[in-house]
């Protein structure tokens, strides 16, 4: 992790004690603030880059969930509100999110009656929200939600304030290790969590319709590409975009390890330069030998393009879940990405995989109520609402129980045991990387030639590395 400059702590907020919290023991707009678009995706004008990541295609406010205010939510002490009164917040949230989160809101400020409190819910793509704070945090959201490769940016820029004491260690309790880990950073020997987990689902998956792609032709990218060939229908990946493309590196073994001591060089794995030439090389020649049925577009169609008929697979992500099944119905598959063959060997598709979080601004006017209001948000009343009418995955492992039996989050569970997170990201990665796939993708590139393929992939590194 880059290191936290001595004003985080100096700014660090405390807390009374937290006995009797109503903390239980024990999906997103954007994922990624990657490149939406890239120069092998055919672009649809009627989708804007936010549309490509809602979570849903339902109307929130035809909901048959209760809300929860007849939940058991997660409510902190009123004396963690210290002095603060006639309360105004700004919460943001995604376009899809808007209506539940109103709500959830809502809720919080009938529970606090002896605070007068208002909270205005402003709809804002979560892969802007680090800009948006970054460049002027005074007049932003107080409570906001952000995908975790945007903790570097928003800790160097000292806007997200500490969790206090204990709401962190109730967090602790109650919620999956790696969304807790992910979101802790350490300075002098003092360890804080800095946002509130908020899903344990940010990631893609393999997307079938079963009419065309058995369960057990999902198994393999070779026998993905063959059903839909065979049906006559198309396979859809964003080749070209650096959060998806970056499959090809890693699973020859380039997968990233942090930064360099500059804090800003990504600093790569010690991997084997034979077995991620021969994997890129491998990708390059399915894409070649199935061309016309693998196509390199905007996975943000792909819920039309099963509606339609035209599509048989696609890699698509956590955020698009809700609106994949409901195009396909009863014929809807899920499963973790695919393997590939190399040479002799299948060999896992390995993705990024991250987490979603609400922070408060460090500059917020009203940061004790802030953070009251980001631990409701997230605690497991609210997770749980959300995955039911949002498909979001919790992170509070209660709300993970009473979900265990969707099969999109059994299949992004299952790649996120084959994923790197997705933290400790430098900003040229992801435009290296769809680089790096588009070049792979093109007509005139050559799977077969090995030196070709070592140079693009060294090409590839030193860009990231900003050599």
């Amino acid at each position: 992790m880059k290191k936290i400059l001595a004003i985080l702590l100096a700014g660090m907020l405390t807390a009374t004690a937290f006995a009797g919290c109503g903390g239980s023991s024990s999906k997103s707009e954007e994922s990624s603030s990657a490149p939406k678009t890239s120069d092998t995706s055919t672009k649809d004008d009627s989708k804007t880059d936010d549309s490509k990541k809602d979570e849903s295609s339902k109307d929130e406010s035809k909901s048959d969930t209760p809300t929860t205010t007849d939940m058991d939510a997660d409510w902190a002490p009123e004396d963690l509100f210290g002095d603060e009164n006639n309360i105004s917040l700004k919460v943001w949230a995604p376009e899809k999110a808007v209506s539940l989160v109103k709500q959830q809101c809502d809720a919080f400020t009938a529970h606090y009656t002896n605070h007068k409190i208002s909270i205005e819910v402003v709809a804002q793509g979560e892969s802007d929200a680090a800009t948006m704070i970054v460049n002027d945090p005074k007049d932003s959201a107080d409570v906001f939600g952000f995908p975790s490769d945007q903790f570097n940016r928003l800790m160097d820029a000292q806007v997200l304030a500490p969790v206090m004491p204990d709401m962190a260690d109730a967090i602790k309790a109650t919620n999956a290790e790696k969304t807790v880990s992910s979101a802790t950073f350490e300075f002098q020997g003092y360890e804080d969590l800095y946002a509130f987990p908020e899903t344990n689902d940010n990631g893609y998956y393999l997307v079938y319709d079963k009419r065309v792609v058995t369960d057990d032709d999902a198994k393999t990218l070779e026998g993905v590409l063959a059903a839909c060939k065979k049906a006559g229908k198309t396979f859809v990946m964003d080749a070209g975009n650096g959060y998806y493309a970056c499959v090809f590196a890693f699973t020859g073994g380039v997968t990233i390890d942090g930064f360099e001591d500059d804090g800003e060089t990504q600093k790569f794995n010690n991997y084997d330069e034979d077995t991620a030439v021969n994997t890129l090389m491998a990708f390059a020649k399915l894409m070649k030998d199935y061309k016309g049925t693998f196509l390199s577009k905007d996975p943000a169609n792909i819920s039309t393009d099963f509606k339609n008929g035209t599509l048989g697979a696609g890699v698509d992500g956590s955020w698009n879940s809700v609106a994949d099944k409901d195009s396909l119905k009863d014929n809807f598959g899920a499963s973790k990405l695919p393997t590939i063959k190399v040479g002799d060997e299948d060999r896992q598709i390995i993705s990024l995989f991250g987490y979603k979080y609400i922070g408060v601004n460090a500059y917020s006017a009203f940061p004790n109520a802030s953070q009251v209001l980001a631990y409701y948000l997230t605690g497991q009343a609210c997770q749980t609402q959300r995955a039911q009418e949002l498909g979001w995955g919790p992170s509070n492992t209660e709300a993970q129980n009473a979900s265990s039996g969707d099969v999109i989050l059994q299949a992004i569970a299952a790649q996120a045991d084959n994923a790197i997170p997705q933290v400790n990201i430098a900003s040229t990665f992801w435009s290296a990387m769809g680089a790096l796939g588009s070049e792979m993708y093109k007509d005139s590139w050559k799977p077969s030639d090995a030196g070709a393929t070592k140079t693009l992939l060294n090409k590839c590194i030193a860009s990231i590395r900003d050599e």
